[in-house]
């Protein structure tokens, strides 16, 4: 059966949950935060009242886990389904024996990490300023002068001279072509969000796949154990101690229990709709989209180490919350959509779909 987009025409956007449960036993690890532990906090349960609720998984960190399906790790390449969708690969020609490589599907800031806008074309051209030109921006070299107010990091006072000021990148900033420009390269960052910082902090486009897992009605599981030295349970007899990992080391865990854990997704429509792409790819970033949360639900959902978690009921547990009769398409409906949708957005893509870049280390 062939995928129908006219039902979502006039839909601002798409709500799924999806139930889980541990794969094993009752426990999960959840996400922590590094000031902060993990996060619990009371929801309102609807009835005037609030019940204990977990962030099992952040939205940050589910952006990057809807990321991670796009890729092969066995094979270092993207997935056979997402064939011909563009991406940006770098050769880290700066680092250790130069073999190793990133790209936009896996890096921290997508289009914006550090290694794609320093990084070269095969021309010697930083990527940086291929975008530029494209989005009709140019830079604008900053005069030298007074500052009004001391500028943080410069070590100049109010009023003293200065060549610490900041360049700028002139240009009205259109959105539809900043889209297209992303679409071009990198549909991905589309989905996820991109801020090209880099260039200019007026360049973004927030996420408009956004997705989170909460677990509620939530107990501590408290537990711990010791690291166990059969070598020197006691390193202090040899001179060494357990800051150096020596020793017998008692630890502390907490874990949680939970009446229900529920992931939550939610796709923006009228924003995808908004980059003005035409109809082919506004349908395949909604493809691309869906595709990545039937391939997350999916997989094995393995979190963490103490974090694996399974569909209650199978496909059962899968509801869509908006709009109203809509129905998540089937894993073979996505495959077959986004495979041929991709071969309609060739004519928007860049050609070769793959740019190759090499960064090299500037203190290299």
């Amino acid at each position: 059966m062939s995928i129908e987009f006219e039902q979502l025409k006039s839909e601002p956007r798409i709500l799924i949950e999806a139930a889980l449960q541990p794969v094993a036993g009752t426990r999960i690890q959840p996400t922590g935060f590094p000031d902060l532990g993990p996060a619990v906090y009371d929801a309102p349960d609807g009835k005037g009242g609030v019940i204990p609720t977990l962030l099992v998984e952040s939205a940050q960190s589910m952006a990057n886990r809807l990321e991670v399906v796009c890729w092969d790790e066995a094979a270092d390449d993207i997935v056979p389904e997402l064939k011909g969708l563009p991406f940006v690969k770098v050769k880290l020609a700066g680092l250790g024996d130069g073999a190793d490589t990133t790209c936009s599907l896996l890096e921290f800031h997508r289009l914006n990490s550090p290694y794609i806008m320093s990084g070269l074309t095969k021309d010697g051209t930083p990527f940086h300023e291929v975008l530029k030109k494209e989005l009709g921006m140019a830079t604008v070299e900053a005069k030298k002068g007074k500052l009004k107010s001391k500028e943080k990091g410069t070590g100049a006072e109010e009023g003293e001279a200065t060549d610490k000021e900041r360049d700028d990148v002139a240009g009205v900033v259109n959105l539809r072509k900043l889209a297209a420009v992303c679409f071009k390269y990198d549909p991905n960052s589309l989905v996820h969000g991109v801020f090209l910082e880099k260039i200019a902090g007026r360049l973004r486009h927030p996420r408009a796949l956004s997705a989170f897992i909460e677990a509620s009605g939530v107990g501590r599981a408290d537990s711990g154990g010791v690291k166990f030295d059969r070598v020197l349970p006691k390193p202090s007899v040899a001179g060494v101690d357990a800051k150096t990992g020596y020793g017998n080391v008692p630890f502390h865990r907490t874990e949680f229990t939970a009446k229900s854990i529920t992931a939550f997704f939610s796709l923006d429509l009228a924003q995808i709709r908004g980059y003005g792409l035409g109809d082919n790819a506004t349908n395949l970033l909604i493809a691309f989209a869906l595709w990545k949360v039937r391939r997350f639900l999916d997989s094995n959902i393995r979190l963490r180490t103490a974090c694996e978690l399974e569909l209650v009921e199978g496909e059962k547990a899968i509801q869509v919350k908006r709009p109203s009769g809509f129905v998540l398409w089937s894993t073979e409906e996505l495959n077959k959509a986004v495979g041929d949708l991709i071969g309609k957005c060739k004519s928007q893509f860049a050609d070769p779909a793959v740019t190759e870049l090499t960064w090299r280390n500037p203190r290299g």
